[in-house]
């Protein structure tokens, strides 16, 4: 094993046994890297060091910085961590904050200095943060002085917290303050090795209680030199922009590493709401752009009031990207979107392809370095047309922090994504449910995402979430819980004008027979439905209004 830099050996303690982790695929060209690396030298000091710290990097409404700009404020904070707040390499430092160039600097700065990040989404409330602060033994938090009051709640319940560093406050003890002392522009890489924890993500919930994933310096590299490089194929000119919180590792690939691993900009908007983010589009010439399908859903309404065609690559991730909206938004803006599945525990996608090779309703093969199959319950390959779990491998996989549901993730060697999913004869994987999504009704095996992907297509569908809801009969059927379009009705004749739409377009053994007409889904901070919540609430006893349900 190569040596670890920590002192704080935490991290490297609380990873899984190497025979609980996947196999992981470094053979490939490009993710062959130095046994010591510390990734912010590759994402920073090195474009600097080339000559291009004159280029643009970070650009915010308020503010812009270049490479060096960004490389003196990643130097100045971690002075700060290691000098005044006595940050040894393998500490875990929280950040808190909405996506700015002072939430990407102190990224990179607790990374330099060989600390390991925990960033949290800046909605998370006192309970919500205590969790990865027990969870990964957190002593230190640099938090935006706008989130203290949250912040601030969370210390009774997390006594392992000994202190809170704000920006964008007064006084002496800011971090502002602290960077501003003299002798502070510049700091030394720490010589972390290449297997170097550097990341703690938690996953958004979706299923249940987060789940702390762990990734090394390697693994920020080697997601930019896979789909960065062989999919997405941005180039030194382009702007990024997008929605997804850089606490979300989909928003710290598409707004932090891919851009900088290219010398490209980030665009970062504190609010990127569908109306915030066609503005900022045209505002600031951004041409690749991260957001989630309910975005790009949204934003085909408002092309009339905003123009987007500086826009040249579109990728959409989170959840699945429905046909409906792929064919939509390339008819109307001439783009073909890269659907990606990702997951936290992955790093980011694994399964994308070029535009030119997109497929409406398909999520698109392997990824260059990673290798994916559709397994059965015993782990065997099945035939494609077949469905079954996805299992997936590659230079990243998943890490859990002290966790049990390891072993459910990783099994022989390969990362199981809870996924079920079909492979067509072309090598293209379609996406059929969350394996817990799965509906069996009557004997039927119904996917309630297909049936989401009907009911959006719609004019009257805003947004919808389908799952099973128990009955006696059958066990389980399928009940749609739907957000209407202004002007549409949930009457009687609609739910009937719903079910039979659905029987019209897909096997009608899978049409919604419960209706219930809602005017918001529970989803994440990061947008993605929690269908397990609905399944909660579908299996909670109680007499739903008339004008509600029809079966």
């Amino acid at each position: 094993m190569i040596r670890s830099a920590h002192i704080d050996t935490f991290a490297r303690d609380h990873l899984p046994a190497a025979e609980q982790q996947p196999d992981f695929l470094l053979d490939f060209p490009d993710v062959r890297y130095p046994e010591r690396i510390n990734c912010v030298t590759a994402f920073v000091d090195d474009w600097v060091a080339n000559g291009q710290g004159g280029h643009d990097c970070l650009i915010a409404p308020a503010e812009r910085l270049t490479y060096a700009g960004l490389a003196e404020r990643v130097n100045r904070i971690a002075n700060v961590l290691t000098r005044d707040l006595g940050l040894v390499a393998g500490n875990r430092v929280l950040l808190r904050g909405p996506n700015s160039p002072m939430m990407v600097a102190a990224y990179f700065a607790v990374i330099k200095a060989g600390g390991v990040v925990v960033a949290t989404m800046p909605l998370l409330r006192a309970k919500e943060i205590a969790f990865p602060l027990t969870k990964a033994a957190i002593k230190l938090a640099l938090c935006d002085a706008r989130l203290a009051d949250e912040m601030e709640k969370t210390k009774p319940l997390a006594p392992v917290l000994d202190r809170v560093v704000y920006w964008g406050a007064s006084g002496a003890d800011s971090l502002e303050t602290l960077m501003a002392q003299p002798g502070y522009a510049n700091f030394a890489a720490c010589d972390t090795a290449a297997d170097d924890v550097c990341l703690i993500a938690f996953t958004s919930g979706t299923t249940g209680v987060p789940k702390g994933t762990m990734h090394f310096h390697r693994d920020m590299l080697a997601i930019c030199d896979t789909f960065g490089k062989h999919v997405l194929r941005a180039v030194p000119q382009d702007r990024f922009i997008g929605s997804p919180p850089i606490a979300f590792t989909f928003g710290l690939g598409g707004l932090v590493l891919f851009p900088l691993r290219v010398g490209a900009a980030a665009v970062l908007l504190e609010r990127a709401g569908p109306d915030d983010l066609a503005a900022a589009i045209k505002q600031f010439g951004a041409t690749v752009c991260f957001t989630a399908p309910t975005a790009y859903r949204n934003m085909l309404g408002k092309l009339a009031a905003h123009d987007l065609s500086s826009l040249r690559k579109c990728v959409s991730a989170g959840e699945t990207l429905p046909g409906a909206t792929f064919t939509a938004w390339e008819a109307a803006t001439g783009i073909r979107i890269i659907d990606g599945l990702g997951s936290t525990e992955m790093l980011h996608i694994f399964i994308g392809s070029r535009e030119a090779d997109m497929r409406a309703g398909r999520t698109g093969k392997p990824v260059p370095g990673y290798e994916a199959r559709v397994i059965d319950e015993a782990g065997r390959e099945v035939p494609n047309g077949v469905p079954g779990r996805l299992a997936v491998r590659g230079p990243t996989g998943c890490r859990y922090l002290d966790d049990k549901r390891q072993a459910d993730y990783v099994q022989h060697g390969w990362n199981v994504t809870g996924d079920t999913y079909v492979r067509d004869d072309e090598g293209y994987f379609i996406y059929q449910a969350r394996s817990d999504d799965m509906i069996i009704s009557a004997g039927y095996n119904i996917a309630g995402p297909e049936v989401e992907t009907v009911l959006l297509t719609h004019p009257a569908v805003a947004e919808c979430g389908v799952v099973g809801a128990p009955d006696a009969d059958r066990g389980h059927v399928v009940k749609a819980y739907v957000i209407l379009k202004p002007g549409f009705s949930g009457d009687a004749a609609l739910t009937h004008a719903l079910q039979e739409y659905v029987k019209a377009t897909v096997a009608p053994y899978k049409y919604p027979r419960a209706i219930e007409y809602v005017t918001s889904l529970p989803r994440t901070e990061t947008g993605k439905l929690q269908r397990f919540e609905l399944r909660r609430i579908a299996s909670t006893p109680a007499a739903p209004a008339a004008s509600k349900m029809a079966s």
